[in-house]
């Protein structure tokens, strides 16, 4: 006989949450829970099983992109403040990183309910490719949780690295004991996940596939797993498939093209996000509020970061195209996230923001495919790949428009006259993160190169009187968890 499974909707999702929260979901009547019985249920349910939560306001504030704007912007929000001075953030809401640990948990608490139910149905053919998407957003989830709350991957000492709490079981108790495991042994987890799930997925059954994880995002999360896994042969493999029968141009996001270029402020704002950008190859909504703020955070594009960021040389010889809006630094922004308002009744005049959030692009594969190419040696795979990416964000000036392969192709010798090094793979290596760091402003990335790669981290304030330095090293690397968390017997993480 089918299984029946019957869950709640507004509390089944939440892990690790205070024992009242949790008795009041274990006394919820059963007349008030969903009973999840069938192949379009179980879909249903798995569009809960992507964090639907912001982590580009401390990510973002973490990296080398943000400066201080001064007194002039306001004292900062703590989301915004506490990570720039490299301090354990103090808040607990949206977008915060407790905030971001506990939507990745309610996440793979709905993939762990519709892999139960798939486990026990009777016709478990049915449900292949939800099965498929359910271990991907699982394997997903926890990456994330064990880059931002555990020592980046390091062969050397995963093995011993404190990592977080895999959980492949549906939460039923009131007080579940965890461990975090090691980085190892949540990387071995995840790899599991990724590698059973990916190919049982199929990209038919999504009626918006945009917000699924399909198999050109499945394979691009594959991508970045294994570039901080240091196994570089399978990132090439996975973004190989990526690219598979599509032009590669297709899936980058075009900056310097006159059509782009003509486009109004807010239709910029929207064609980041939007389902129909075909770089955007997975897409989540978040409540947030960063779309309205990252613009005029106190810590964010200064007037100096501006110009090393964007109106610098580079290596190819042209201009970037990026478009930065706003006429003054504090304000300074390029338009990527379209707030979405929902009220909360129709005549309310307040609500909950929202952002769409693009979780993987084409730009990400095509240049950690790149990083891959040089890491193996294969030097002129990875200058074509950068040229690739460079034809679709330079062109001459602003006044002529155009990007010119004569002038700005990236050859050997101009790697070495730009990075000054004859070491031809750093200077590819050097060349991929600064298209990295410039095309993931305002996305928050930019982290996750400066965790892989150990780069060194430094704040100074506008007044030049206080420094903040984030060492290779440096303990707060790692976010803490939450409070709550640790006084349930989790280690926390050192400070």
């Amino acid at each position: 006989m089918k299984t029946k499974t019957k869950i709640g909707w507004t509390a089944t999702f939440l892990v690790f949450f205070s024992v009242i929260g949790c008795q009041k979901f274990l006394e919820t009547p059963p007349d008030m829970r969903t009973v999840i019985d069938d192949p379009q249920k179980v879909s249903e349910l798995l569009t809960s099983a992507y964090p639907r939560a912001n982590y580009i306001t401390f990510m973002e504030s973490l990296s080398d992109n943000t400066g201080d704007k001064g007194p002039s912007a306001g004292a900062g929000t703590a989301v915004n403040r506490d990570p720039w001075m490299f301090q354990d953030v103090q808040n607990v809401s949206t977008d915060s990183p407790v905030n971001y640990w506990y939507a990745c948990y309610r996440a793979i608490a709905a993939a762990n309910q519709a892999l139960k139910v798939i486990a026990e149905a009777d016709n478990p053919a049915d449900y292949v490719s939800q099965k498929g998407e359910a271990l991907v957003a699982r394997a997903y989830a926890h990456f994330m949780l064990v880059t931002l709350f555990a020592r980046a991957y390091d062969p050397l000492t995963a093995d011993t690295d404190p990592g977080i709490p895999y959980v492949t079981e549906p939460e039923d108790a009131v007080l579940k004991k965890y461990e975090r495991h090691t980085v190892s042994y949540v990387y071995d987890q995840i790899e599991r996940d990724l590698v059973e799930g990916l190919p049982l997925i199929d990209d038919t059954r999504y009626r918006v596939p945009k917000y699924h994880f399909t198999r050109a995002a499945a394979n691009a999360f594959a991508t970045r797993f294994y570039l901080f896994k240091q196994e570089y042969e399978k990132v090439i493999e996975h973004a190989n498939n990526v690219f598979s029968g599509v032009s590669i141009v297709s899936l980058i996001r075009t900056v310097n093209t006159a059509a782009f270029r003509s486009m109004e402020y807010y239709a910029k704002q929207q064609w980041h996000t939007h389902f129909e950008n075909p770089a955007n190859l997975l897409l989540v909504e978040a409540g947030s509020i960063w779309g309205r703020s990252y613009a005029s955070y106190r810590y964010g594009i200064t007037t100096p970061l501006l110009g090393e960021l964007f109106f610098g040389a580079n290596v190819t010889g042209g201009t970037y195209a990026y478009m930065v809006y706003g006429g003054t630094e504090l304000v300074y922004n390029i338009p990527k996230f379209r707030e979405h308002f929902v009220t909360t009744t129709i005549n309310a005049e307040y609500g909950n923001p929202y952002n769409m959030i693009p979780l993987f692009s084409g730009d990400e594969v095509l240049l950690n495919r790149a990083e891959a190419y040089a890491q193996m040696g294969d030097f002129d795979r990875s200058i074509e790949d950068l040229n690739t990416f460079a034809s679709q964000k330079v062109y001459v000036s602003q006044n002529n428009p155009v990007y010119n392969p004569a002038q700005h192709t990236i050859t050997r010798a101009k790697l070495r006259s730009f990075y000054g090094s004859d070491n031809l793979k750093q200077n590819l290596i050097d060349a991929t993160l600064d298209f990295k760091r410039r095309e993931f402003v305002h996305e928050g990335l930019r982290w996750f190169d400066i965790l892989r790669h150990k780069l060194p981290v430094i704040h100074q304030t506008a007044d030049r009187r206080e420094t903040y330095v984030l060492g290779p090293n440096d303990p707060q690397r790692l976010l803490q968890l939450p409070e709550e968390v640790v006084l349930a017997g989790i280690q926390a993480n050192p400070r």
